[in-house]
């Protein structure tokens, strides 16, 4: 979270005022931008709505005011400023407007993750207490090859979940693996 650095550095942190149902959310208008191609990640999840009496599987982000921008601060001010409803979320407890950021590197590590799999679940950091994750684990083969993070156990779950965090944002990502590919870390 420290001082602001390049874009190659940071994925900045920014968050929509716009209503959840809004037509065009700040990240549809970004995903639009040319520039903004491969430079925007919204944690999406499926969602189940009713329309007309009829359940309809949708696409949604996870928070709706939560968008992480691969920029650096001087390229994003203006399109902030441009895009009314669009905000820098800040670090609670730091220097006055110190926009919140996520290193590169675990954030890359992150959102190579999250792709891997449709099979994601999102929790706030504090969400997930010391009863849900067990050990210190390491994926060795298949698609997570090499990932490092805790080992989630729900209690009445079948499935292994590996848990990686974003501790600098307070979100936590749950990714199903094989048991077969988990590894202890001693």
């Amino acid at each position: 979270m420290g001082a602001e650095k390049t874009s190659e550095d940071r994925w900045y942190v920014l968050r929509d005022l716009a209503r959840p149902n809004a037509k065009q959310p700040a990240y549809k208008q970004l995903q639009a931008m040319p520039e903004m191609a491969d430079s925007v990640f919204i944690p999406m999840i499926q969602r189940v709505f009713s329309e007309f009496g009829k359940p309809v599987v949708r696409i949604v982000p996870y928070m709706p005011d939560l968008i992480f921008v691969h920029k650096s601060k001087q390229e994003l001010d203006p399109i902030v400023s441009k895009i009314a409803l669009l905000q820098y979320r800040y670090v609670r407890g730091g220097k006055q407007f110190e926009a919140m950021s996520v290193r590169d590197a675990e954030f890359r590590k992150f959102k190579k993750a999250v792709e891997q799999t449709d099979k994601v679940e999102y929790y706030s950091y504090d969400e997930v207490s010391p009863q849900l994750y067990g050990k210190q684990i390491r994926i060795i083969g298949g698609p997570l090859n090499g990932f490092e993070g805790r080992l989630m156990s729900k209690r009445g779950s079948k499935f292994k979940r590996l848990l990686i965090d974003l501790r600098e944002c307070n979100l936590s990502a749950a990714i199903q693996v094989e048991a077969e590919y988990i590894q202890l870390i001693k």
